[in-house]
């Protein structure tokens, strides 16, 4: 054994082979379970998929490029944990293309801000953030307010979606823009809650009843980030546990 290791030791050109050799089989051994979903993806009560309202906030949310300041993830590590919630799961983001983890924080984690503030208190950060965060040094986007949000397309964006994973069905497809109206709109929102669940928030988020804009989008995007989870039922030694 100690000659062989001495022939490897002294040839460069067959240490290199062997070198890639050992590197390949290692990366294949992490690599080929994450091809496995339900390996990586732990089951998650709760957990669907983005209303077309909310869907049509996320693409403002990606070309604003907000992803640039906030992350969407909270690590296990205990300050985060007390500061921003319980962290994150992969579950949580199995349906975002592309996914908004970052990985740089200017501003606060957004992964649990649903809920958190009021729909005006996002509005008007969002309209003018010193106004509600006089330290802040992120930029206004007033107008947000002004354009009407893009729905022209939004069920073409589900079917290409429904292509990589996202279960929208042909009724929610089909339905997209009236379910996307319906959202602001509480007294018409049984059908949308029959297809998307009975917790969906939906009211007019921006202050403008009559109007349905980018910011009402962008608002209803970000107040169900970190809401859909059943964290109290959570269990990650159960989840661990489940088999293919």
């Amino acid at each position: 054994m100690s000659n062989f290791h001495h022939k490897i030791e002294k040839n460069s050109i067959l240490m290199l082979a062997l070198t890639i050799v050992v590197v390949l089989i290692g990366g294949l051994v992490e690599i080929i379970p994450l091809f496995r979903k339900e390996v990586v993806i732990e089951p998650v009560k709760g957990v669907r998929p983005y209303t077309p309202l909310e869907l049509a906030g996320f693409n403002v949310y990606i070309r604003e490029g907000c992803y640039n300041c906030h992350s969407q993830q909270i690590r296990p590590l205990r300050d985060e944990v007390e500061r921003y919630g319980h962290y994150s799961l992969v579950a949580e983001s199995m349906y975002d293309h592309p996914f908004q983890w970052g990985s740089k924080r200017t501003g606060p984690d957004l992964a649990r801000v649903g809920g958190k503030y009021s729909d005006e208190w996002h509005t008007q950060h969002l309209v003018h953030p010193q106004d509600v965060v006089p330290e802040s040094i992120m930029p206004p986007y007033p107008h947000l307010m002004e354009h009407s949000a893009e729905l022209h397309d939004i069920g073409d964006h589900m079917k290409a979606l429904r292509v990589t994973g996202v279960p929208y069905t042909d009724e929610m497809i089909r339905e997209a823009k009236r379910d996307a109206v319906a959202q602001t709109l509480t007294e018409s929102a049984a059908g949308l809650r029959a297809r998307y669940g009975e917790k969906v928030v939906a009211r007019d988020f921006d202050g403008q009843p009559n109007f349905l804009s980018e910011m009402d989008a962008l608002v209803a995007y970000l107040q169900v980030l970190g809401t859909m989870a059943d964290l109290k039922e959570y269990d990650p030694e159960l989840s661990a546990e489940v088999t293919p």
